[in-house]
């Protein structure tokens, strides 16, 4: 039986540790056979993912801070190196001053709002510029996000408005690369215990809540959201562009 990624190149960026989600992805895809590119953010990092993707088929781990533009240069260089076709990216990026997630939205300075869109949705649209020239064969963008993009949740502040800026750059994106058989898509993950979700305040009553209120009344399987951006990126999702895939159990839908 043929995997739903075999022969693809897929490179995906954001892998923090063995909890992320980027991690989880890039277990999944490998699963289904794709070849990986995989990025890191520093010297340190570079050993983490080199030791994390022991077993994976990897083409590559390559350097780069979405916030430099020679970064970004060089990726697209160290990519058309590798000389075939980009066929998926993910795209699991996203940062904002734990101060900003500490106070009130309303106190968040002018820096750390800029620095929050910067990295979380800004980069998005920074790294679609930079491969959409390889992904010559169209392919997949996908892009990690969460409810409080659309709903106040709180302590999520800062993080909710670039979350709700990165949904509006996929559908712009979606629209730009269509024609060129690119889709970009969004998936909304349920709270996961991740080392960067823990920096959000109160983190654990928002799992309390979603296990006793989601209608599956349970929290979100990283595996769930990994298996979701396999579909995205495989042909069985070639008629979904400019979406969001909430991946949630459910809680989506509920009131308060």
């Amino acid at each position: 039986m043929s995997k739903l990624l075999e022969g693809k190149l897929a490179l995906i960026l954001g892998i923090a540790n063995k909890w992320s989600l980027a991690y989880a992805i890039a277990d999944a895809f490998a699963r289904e056979g794709a070849t990986l590119v995989l990025t890191y953010l520093g010297e340190k990092q570079k050993a983490a993912i080199e030791e994390l993707s022991a077993g994976m088929s990897t083409a590559a781990i390559l350097p780069c801070d979405v916030t430099k533009d020679e970064e970004l240069a060089a990726l697209t260089d160290s990519l058309r190196a590798l000389g075939r076709p980009l066929d998926a990216v993910v795209h699991s990026l996203a940062f904002a001053n734990p101060e900003d997630l500490r106070r009130r939205f309303l106190e968040t300075s002018r820096a750390g709002f800029l620095l929050a869109q910067d990295v979380s949705s800004y980069s998005l649209v920074a790294v679609a510029r930079a491969t959409a020239p390889l992904m010559t064969n169209g392919g997949s963008i996908s892009t990690l996000t969460y409810l409080g993009s659309t709903r106040v949740v709180q302590n999520y502040n800062v993080m909710g408005v670039a979350k709700a800026a990165l949904e509006a750059a996929v559908r712009y994106l979606a629209s730009d690369l269509g024609p060129c058989g690119i889709r970009v898509n969004a998936i909304s993950a349920g709270p996961v215990k991740t080392v960067s979700a823990r920096g959000i305040k109160d983190f654990s009553s928002i799992l309390d809540l979603v296990a006793g209120r989601a209608p599956l009344r349970r929290n979100t399987n990283p595996a769930e959201v990994a298996d979701t951006a396999v579909f995205l990126a495989s042909n069985l999702g070639r008629g979904i562009t400019a979406n969001t895939l909430f991946v949630d159990s459910g809680m989506q839908v509920m009131g308060f």
